[in-house]
C-alpha cells in the first residue's frame, strides 16, 4: 500500500467519521436537538419503507424462483430461466448501476427496477421458453441497479445518522442492513405460506414414495438429468410415477400463485414511489458536490465499476461474494428439488422454506447486535462452520418417511448461515468502500450473480447433487480464505495507524 493510500486509509475503511463536508458540518451545527430527533425518525422511517417494499417484491420473486426447479421441470425450463436472470444481471452490473443512478437518482432507480421484476412474474401465467427467458433477461437488467441503489441508500442514511450523533458509521451500517434483512428474509415465510396454501389446495392425500425408491433417486443421488417428459408429467427415467407425481401442478394453482405474486411486486413499486424520501432530503447533493462526484461524466461512472475491480480488498472478497450466490442457488434449486420435492412433493417445498425463512429472518436481526459484542470475524467463521456442517451431513443423509423432520432442521441451519452471509457481506462492502458505494455494490451484485449462474447452470445441465455439494464446499473454503486475508490486512493497518 502506497504512502498516499496510507494517508487516507482510515477514512477509506470507514473507521473514522471525518467524511462530513464543510456544508454538512455547518448544517449539522445549526440543527436544534428537536430537528435532529425529527431527522433521525425520518431516517428510520425510510429504512422501514425500503425494507417493506423489498419484502413485498421478494415475497413474489424469491418464492417463485425457488419453485422453478419444481413447477417448471420440463426441459429444466425453470432453472434455465433462473440462469438467464443472473446472466443478464452480470451484464447489468457491468454497465447499468452507476449510469442509471446518475440519471434517475437512487429513489427512482429503485421504482423503475422493481417494475422489471413484475414482467417476469406476469410471464408465469403462461410459462415457456418464449415468455420466461426474455422477461428473466429484463428482470436481470433491473436487478443490479436496484440492489446497488438500495445499498447506496442505506449506507448514505447510515452515514447521515452517524454524523448527527457524532458516532462511528460502522455500527449503523450493520444495524440498518440487519433491519433490512430481517424484513427481507421474512419473504420466505410469507411467500411460502402463500405457495403452501395454494399448492396444497384440493389434495387431501399425499403419496410418499417408498424409502427404497427415494434412496435411489433423491437426496445426494438426485440428478436433474434423470427426468423425462410424458404428455402430462415429469417422470424419472426407469422409475414409477410415484416420483413424477411430486413435480406436477395444475394450471389453476399456477394462475392463483402468479396473480398474488404479481400484485405484491406492483405494490412494492408503488410504496417506494409514494413514501420513500429521496437522498436529497438528507443533503446528498451537497455531499456529492464537495466530493466532485457531480462533475463525473456518465462514462466515468461506468468506468468506476471496472476500475474498482483492481482494488486489493475487492479482489480478495470476490470468492466470498461468489460463494454467497452459490449457497443461495444451491438451496433454492438443488436442496428443494433433490431433498424435498423429489421425496415428499412440491407442496412440501413451501413449508420447508418457511422454516428456512423464520430462522434466516431472526438470525439476520440478531447478528446485527451480536457483532457488537464478539466482532465480525467470529460471525463469519460461525457461518462457514454451519454451512460446512450441513453439506457434510447431506452426503450421508437420505430423506425418508421416518426422518421427514430432518429436512426442516437442515433448512433452518442453512437459513442461519444465509443470514450471516447476506447481512455481513453487504455490511462489509459498505465498511470497506464507504466513498465508492455505487461501484462497490455493483461489483458485489456482479460476482454474487456469477455464483448464482454457477449454481443454476450446473443444475440445468443435469449435474448430480453429489457433485454440486463438492463444488459448494470448495467455493466456501476459497471464499473464507480470501476474507480472512482481508481481515489480516485490516488488522495490520489498524495497528500501524
Amino acid at each position: 500500500m502506497g504512502a498516499k493510500e496510507n494517508e487516507g486509509f482510515e477514512a477509506e475503511m470507514g473507521y473514522t467519521n471525518n467524511n462530513t463536508t464543510s456544508k454538512e458540518q455547518e448544517a449539522l451545527s445549526n440543527m436544534t436537538p428537536r430537528e435532529k430527533t425529527r431527522e433521525k425518525i425520518m431516517i428510520y422511517k425510510n429504512v422501514l419503507i425500503v425494507s417493506l417494499s423489498f419484502l413485498l417484491l421478494f415475497v413474489a420473486f424469491e418464492s417463485m424462483s425457488k419453485l422453478q426447479s419444481s413447477i417448471n421441470s420440463e426441459a429444466n425450463l425453470g432453472t434455465w430461466a433462473n440462469v438467464m436472470v443472473y446472466i443478464s444481471l452480470v451484464l447489468s452490473c457491468m454497465f447499468l448501476p452507476s449510469l442509471l443512478i446518475k440519471r434517475l437518482k437512487v429513489k427512482w432507480t429503485l421504482v423503475v427496477c422493481v417494475f422489471c421484476y413484475s414482467t417476469y412474474i406476469a410471464a408465469q401465467f403462461k410459462p415457456s421458453f418464449g415468455s420466461l427467458l426474455p422477461t428473466a433477461f429484463i428482470l436481470g437488467l433491473g436487478a443490479a441497479p436496484m440492489w446497488s441503489a438500495k445499498c447506496t441508500y442505506l449506507t448514505q442514511i447510515a452515514n447521515r445518522i452517524a454524523r448527527i450523533n457524532g458516532e462511528e458509521t460502522e455500527p449503523y451500517i450493520v444495524k440498518f442492513f440487519g433491519i433490512f434483512f430481517f424484513f427481507f428474509q421474512c419473504n420466505s415465510i410469507i411467500g411460502n405460506i402463500i405457495s403452501t396454501a395454494v399448492l396444497s389446495q384440493g389434495r387431501d392425500e399425499y403419496n410418499i414414495p417408498s424409502d427404497e425408491l427415494i434412496s435411489q433417486t433423491c437426496g445426494a443421488n438426485y440428478c436433474p438429468a434423470q427426468l423425462v417428459t410424458t404428455e402430462e408429467k415429469i417422470i424419472p427415467k426407469n422409475m414409477t410415477e410415484e416420483i413424477g407425481d411430486n413435480f406436477s401442478i395444475s394450471d389453476q394453482k399456477l394462475y392463483t400463485l402468479s396473480g398474488i405474486y404479481l400484485a405484491c411486486s406492483v405494490g412494492a413499486a408503488l410504496i417506494l414511489a409514494v413514501f420513500l424520501d429521496p437522498l436529497t432530503r438528507f443533503g446528498e447533493n451537497e455531499r456529492r458536490e464537495e466530493q466532485n462526484q457531480e462533475n463525473l461524466s456518465g462514462l466515468s461512472l461506468l468506468m468506476a465499476t471496472f476500475k474498482h475491480m483492481k482494488n486489493r480488498d475487492q479482489l480478495l472478497i470476490i470468492p466470498l461474494t461468489i460463494w454467497s450466490g452459490i449457497e443461495q442457488g444451491f438451496f433454492g434449486a438443488d436442496f428443494t428439488a433433490g431433498f424435498v420435492t423429489c421425496a415428499y412433493g412440491v407442496h412440501i417445498v413451501g413449508r420447508v422454506i418457511i422454516c428456512y425463512g423464520v430462522f434466516d429472518a431472526l438470525a439476520s436481526v440478531s447478528f446485527g447486535f451480536i457483532i457488537k459484542k464478539i466482532g465480525r470475524v467470529p460471525i463469519f467463521i460461525l457461518g462457514a462452520l454451519i454451512n460446512l456442517g450441513v453439506l457434510i451431513t447431506l452426503f450421508s443423509y437420505t430423506p425418508s418417511s421416518s426422518n421427514y423432520a430432518a429436512v426442516f432442521v437442515l433448512a433452518a441451519l442453512w437459513g442461519v448461515g444465509d443470514a450471516i452471509w447476506q447481512t455481513q457481506i453487504n455490511a462489509l462492502y459498505g465498511i470497506l468502500f464507504p466513498s465508492k458505494e455505487e461501484a462497490a455494490f455493483s461489483n458485489y451484485r456482479l460476482w454474487e450473480s456469477i455464483g448464482f449462474i454457477i449454481a443454476f447452470i450446473t443444475q440445468a445441465l443435469g449435474l448430480c447433487i453429489y457433485s454440486k455439494m463438492i463444488i459448494t464446499i470448495v467455493s466456501l473454503l476459497l471464499g473464507m480464505t480470501g476474507y480472512l486475508v482481508v481481515e489480516f490486512f485490516l488488522y495490520k493497518a489498524n495497528r500501524s495507524n
